[in-house]
C-alpha cells in the first residue's frame, strides 16, 4: 500500500478538481478564450443595471435575489451592472470621494447574492451619459473646483477630472464587502471591470483622446488589481480607417486600436440596430446585425487575438412585435454559438435588460421578464444549454488529460519502486 499511496493521492486530487463548481476561481484569458478553472468559459448572460439601487433597500432586496434566481434557472451565468451613481438623488457618490454607505451596501448585497447564485459580474465604473451622473457630473465637479472646462468630452483629458475618476476606481476596487468581508479586488465573483459604459468622444473623431484615456486608466486600474479582467465598455464602432462598417456616425472610438491596448483583456460589442438604423425595415436591420456580428468576431480572432463579448443587445417592443425581438436574439445567439463551438473568440452575449415582476417603472421596451416573455425566455435557455454543453466538453477533455498525467506519474513511480526493490534484493 505504501508503494501506491502517491498515485492514489494524485487521483484523489484529480477527482476533487473534477467536482469543482463552475463559479469557483477568477476568470482569466488564454488567447481568444476566457478561462475558468482551467477550461474555456463560454457563457450566456444579462444586464441588470438596477441591482445596486434595489439592494440598498432591505425591503426591495428580494427583487435582486429573484432576478438572480430566475437567471440561474435559465442557465445565465454572467451579469453586468453599474458600480456608479454620481450626484443627484440617491447617489453612490455624493461628491468627489464622499460616498453613500447605504448605496454602497446595496452594491455589496448584489455582489454577495451573485456569489451565492454562482453568477459572475461585470461592474461598470462610470457612465458616458447623464443618467446617474456620468462624465457630465465629473466635469461639473471639476468646474466647481475652478477648472475651466468647455466640453463634457474634457472628461477624457482634463487632469483634475481624471484624478477624480481615478479616486472612484480606487474606492470601488478597495471596498470591503459588508456582507462577505472580501475586498472587491480580491473577490472572484467579479469577472471584470468596465472603464465606462459606452465611451464616446465625438469632439475627436480620430480616436486619439479615447485611446490615451483607456491606456492611462487601464494601467492605473491594473496597478491596484491584477487579478481581474478589464474591458473598456466599447460599443464596437470602428475608427476612421474602417468606418464603412459603422452605422452612419462616428463617436471617437476605434474597436481595433482601443482593444489592442495590453491592459484590455477582452473586447466588447453592443448591438442596437433599431436605434442606429431608425426608419429601416426589420429585414435591413437584421442584415446589418449579421454583418456587424461576424465582422467583430473575425476581427477579435484574427487581429486582436482576444475574446469578444456581446455585452449589450436588444430590440424595443414598444415599436415592434415580440417576434422581431426574438429574431434579433436568435441572430446574436447563433453567431455566438457558431463561433464558440469551434473554439472561436465569441464567448457570450448579455441581453438588455433583465427585470422581474413589480418593476414597471424600469420598463424601457427592451426589458425581458422571464416569467412573462416566454418565447424570448425559451431562446435564452436554449443558448445557455448550448454554451454549457461546450463548457462541459472542454472540462471533460481537461479531466481526461489530468487522468492520463496521473497514470503516467503512477507508472513512473511503480517502475522506480521496482528498480529500488531489485537493487535491495538478497543477491545484491
Amino acid at each position: 500500500m505504501r508503494l501506491w499511496s502517491p498515485v492514489l493521492v494524485v487521483l484523489v486530487l484529480v477527482l476533487v478538481l473534477v467536482r469543482a463548481k463552475a463559479d469557483d476561481g477568477f476568470v482569466s484569458t488564454r488567447g481568444q478564450q476566457l478561462i475558468l478553472n482551467g477550461s474555456p468559459f463560454y457563457a450566456n448572460g444579462f444586464n441588470a443595471y438596477w441591482v445596486m439601487y434595489f439592494g440598498s433597500d432591505p425591503s426591495q432586496r428580494n427583487k435582486v435575489s429573484s432576478a438572480f434566481e430566475e437567471a440561474v434557472k435559465h442557465g445565465l451565468s454572467i451579469g453586468r451592472t453599474w458600480a456608479f451613481s454620481d450626484g443627484g438623488d440617491s447617489p453612490l457618490q455624493y461628491s468627489p470621494g464622499s460616498y453613500n454607505e447605504k448605496m454602497f451596501q446595496g452594491l455589496d448585497f448584489a455582489v454577495s447574492e451573485a456569489r451565492k447564485y454562482g453568477i459572475k459580474l461585470i461592474l461598470s465604473l462610470v457612465n458616458n451619459y447623464e443618467n446617474m451622473g456620468g462624465k457630465k457630473q465629473y466635469v461639473e465637479w471639476a468646474r466647481s473646483q475652478g477648472q475651466s472646462i468647455s466640453s463634457d468630452d474634457d472628461f477624457f483629458s482634463n487632469p483634475v477630472v481624471k484624478g477624480l475618476y481615478k479616486n472612484h476606481i480606487k474606492s470601488i476596487l478597495t471596498r470591503i464587502n459588508s456582507f462577505t468581508g472580501v475586498a472587491y479586488k480580491d473577490d472572484p465573483t467579479i469577472m471584470a471591470w468596465e472603464l465606462m459604459n459606452e465611451p464616446r468622444c465625438p469632439s475627436d473623431p480620430s480616436g486619439n483622446t479615447i485611446q490615451a484615456w483607456i491606456r492611462e486608466m487601464g494601467s492605473y486600474l491594473k496597478s491596484i488589481d491584477g487579478k481581474h479582467l478589464l474591458e473598456a465598455g466599447l460599443e464596437g464602432f470602428y475608427g476612421q480607417s474602417r468606418n464603412q462598417g459603422n452605422p452612419n456616425f462616428q463617436v471617437g472610438t476605434d474597436f481595433i486600436a482601443n482593444n489592442q491596448i495590453p491592459e484590455i483583456d477582452f473586447a466588447t460589442v453592443h448591438s442596437y440596430p433599431d436605434q442606429w438604423l431608425t426608419g429601416s425595415t426589420n429585414q435591413n436591420q437584421l442584415s446589418f446585425l449579421n454583418t456587424w456580428l461576424n465582422e467583430h468576431i473575425q476581427d477579435a480572432q484574427n487581429i486582436l487575438h482576444k475574446p469578444v463579448l456581446f455585452a449589450e443587445f436588444g430590440k424595443s417592443t414598444k415599436n415592434s412585435a415580440s417576434d422581431q425581438r426574438d429574431q434579433l436574439y436568435n441572430a446574436v445567439y447563433s453567431a455566438v454559438y457558431s463561433s464558440a463551438r469551434g473554439g472561436g473568440a465569441a464567448v457570450g452575449g448579455l441581453f438588455w435588460q433583465l427585470l422581474v415582476e413589480g418593476m414597471d417603472s424600469f420598463r424601457d421596451g427592451y426589458e425581458v421578464i422571464l416569467s412573462e416573455n416566454l418565447s424570448t425566455a425559451n431562446l435564452i435557455s436554449q443558448e445557455s444549454r448550448r454554451l454549457i454543453r461546450i463548457r462541459k466538453m472542454y472540462a471533460r477533455l481537461r479531466n481526461i488529460e489530468k487522468l492520463k498525467r496521473a497514470k503516467e506519474i503512477g507508472r513512473a513511480e511503480w517502475k522506480e519502486a521496482l528498480k529500488g526493490g531489485n537493487n535491495n534484493s538478497p543477491g545484491n
